[in-house]
């Protein structure tokens, strides 16, 4: 729910962060810092289709054969990594300035890595994808800048399989925000925050949000690579710093059916390549959103791919679930159900918030890949620039209580009601083969085919109460 002002610009320098392997000297100097600090293991770490973190753990004294690309792998082991059991395995290339010491094993580095296969960059990896959509945007004059907030809840397993939040107090009808429920929590998020700041990551606010045991920690935004890859080593790092106090973080976008969802708004804008200026922000925008013509185009871009975007930001059956209008104890859930960009208003799919230079694209789920993710929004956007595409008038009105017909009559659509639709979307939209390339979209399709036909194959819970003894 949070959200913050942009008011520094990022150096430039951050849109070649892949590009370039270390001179022998930066790495003897990467070697020796690592070595002061206590680590003996490096992992070369990339991820799968769904951004989990894989990887080989390499000893320190092999560092240079690792960022060498020494790791190699069986890419049809891997879900979402479209290789033939027969093919030549792919090799992971880390980055060496993304290098972190994990809190909670701190003998243990993590870098974030590129798959390569036959001596070149590998077309189908995650980290790829993202870093050829970076470098069009670099061509062009921009570096994409990115803000997620990350929203998750953290819950304890009881006996019988069920689970609890970790606060004993009685639920609320309307927890978000709750003071003493988050005073409950900080034994292990203080902990998970002070991590994050140790890293640089600037954690300006936590809450409590609207599900029982659901918090939010806002931390400053980085170019879109860079907080990809905090993204990822957030969900693990989440994950294990609750589970060190007996808890298990999830990033499931809705496991509560009657309490709002988690969210992984992707809040972006574009800096000047040369000046780092934020080319987002127009304080004389006749519109009234302190946002600026490009910016604007690159909203429209996004708004007409927004139903195939859909299947890569909320890729999940569960994903849905999050996305409709109604289904909280609080009332409304929050999130975006319809195609449409507005002013400070949660309404919208895209909104821009009050102090402007920035857009907040509220579909994007706590379960993505943000590499695709990103990488399919960042396509998306600079073809609306391209083009000069512009998406209308902003709506300051609330959405939620429109009507079918007055939708109708403003040209505004639906954001797909499931992953089905989303997948119909995605497959016909030739953007997303354009970014994906033909491997990784076709089997991105088949995976998540796949997934929502198991899911139609399972009989609930909710069929069985509803019919098993009505006829």
């Amino acid at each position: 729910m949070a959200s913050r002002t942009r008011s520094r610009p990022k150096k430039a320098a951050a849109a070649k962060k892949t590009r370039g392997a270390a001179s022998s000297a930066d790495l003897k100097q990467l070697k020796r810092s690592l070595v002061e600090q206590g680590v003996k293991f490096l992992f070369s770490s990339y991820v799968d289709l769904h951004g989990v973190p894989k990887g080989k753990l390499v000893p320190i004294d092999h560092l240079e054969q690792m960022m060498a690309g020494s790791e190699l792998y069986t890419g049809a082991a891997l879900e979402g990594v479209p290789q033939d059991v027969s093919e030549e395995e792919v090799s992971s290339h880390p980055d060496p300035r993304s290098g972190l010491v994990l809190p909670w094993q701190k003998d243990t580095a993590w870098f974030a890595s590129n798959l390569w296969s036959r001596g070149k960059p590998f077309d189908a990896c995650s980290r790829t994808i993202l870093t050829k959509q970076m470098d069009r945007a670099a061509a062009m004059g921009y570096v994409p800048q990115l803000g997620m907030e990350a929203e998750f809840f953290v819950l304890k397993d009881e006996p019988a399989g069920s689970y609890s939040p970790v606060s004993p107090r009685k639920n609320l009808e309307k927890p978000a925000y709750d003071v003493v429920r988050l005073i409950d929590n900080m034994h292990w998020m203080g902990e998970l925050v002070d991590a994050m700041n140790d890293f640089g990551w600037d954690v300006y606010s936590l809450d409590h949000e609207d599900g029982i045991g659901q918090f939010e920690i806002d931390f400053d935004y980085a170019d879109m690579l860079t907080m990809s890859d905090r993204f990822v080593f957030f969900r693990m790092m989440a994950h294990e710093i609750a589970r060190k106090h007996g808890y298990f973080a999830t990033f499931m976008p809705k496991p509560f059916a009657d309490r709002a969802g988690s969210g992984a708004h992707f809040n972006m804008s574009f800096n000047d390549i040369k000046t780092g200026k934020n080319l987002f922000f127009d304080a004389n925008d006749r519109r009234g959103c302190k946002y600026s013509k490009l910016g604007y185009h690159f909203i429209a871009g996004v708004l007409k791919h927004m139903p195939a975007i859909c299947a890569v930001i909320a890729p999940t059956v569960n994903s849905y679930k999050r996305l409709i209008l109604q289904g909280s104890q609080s009332g409304f859930t929050w999130a975006p159900v319809f195609i449409c960009y507005g002013n400070n208003n949660r309404t919208n799919t895209m909104r821009i918030p009050l102090a402007g230079g920035r857009v907040e694209l509220r579909a994007a789920d706590s379960a993505c890949n943000p590499y695709l993710g990103a990488a399919l929004v960042l396509a998306a956007g600079l073809e609306g620039i391209e083009k000069r595409l512009d998406p209308g008038e902003p709506h300051t009105e609330n959405m939620y209580v429109k009507t079918p017909a007055e939708l109708k009559k403003m040209g505004v659509g639906y954001l797909p009601r499931n992953l089905d639709q989303a997948l119909d979307e995605f497959e016909k939209d030739p953007l997303c083969t354009q970014v994906f390339g033909k491997a990784m979209r076709d089997s991105w399709l088949e995976f998540k085919r796949n997934e929502w036909l198991h899911y139609n194959f399972h009989v609930s819970d909710w069929e069985k109460a509803r019919y098993l003894k009505q006829f």
